[in-house]
């Protein structure tokens, strides 16, 4: 069982940054594919980038590509979010996941956290 609990989110100004962590809590952190997704109001939750488990391979969507660094220190079964040049589009539930990696753009989350929002005001 992998148990993942977010933090980092917050309201932020347009074209600001935050940085969201994820911290699991398991042995087998370094095996996982890790991940997050977000959901905005009244909106499916999305993939925005995904790691695998060396950090050998990122993937972001098109959308946040050059603004958001995705990170993983395995010696703190930690993973990271770094978000710059924030927009109010980015307003969403952000959720950190545990899965694998199925194809260059896609992963399968087989755990999730709970979640932390992040509000980007114009």
């Amino acid at each position: 069982q992998v148990q993942l609990v977010e933090s980092g989110g917050g309201l932020v100004q347009a074209g600001g940054s935050l940085r969201l962590s994820c911290a699991a809590s398991v042995g087998s952190f370094s095996t996982h594919a890790m991940g997050w997704f977000r959901q905005a109001p009244g909106k499916e939750r999305d993939l925005v980038a995904f790691i695998n488990w060396d950090s050998s391979y990122k993937y972001y969507v098109a959308s946040v590509k050059g603004r958001f660094t995705i990170s993983r220190d395995n010696a703190k079964n930690t993973m990271y979010l770094q978000m710059s040049s924030l927009k109010p589009e980015d307003t969403a539930l952000y959720y950190c996941a545990a899965g694998v990696i199925v194809s260059t753009t896609q992963m399968k989350a087989n755990y999730w956290g709970q979640g932390t929002q992040v509000t980007v005001s114009s």
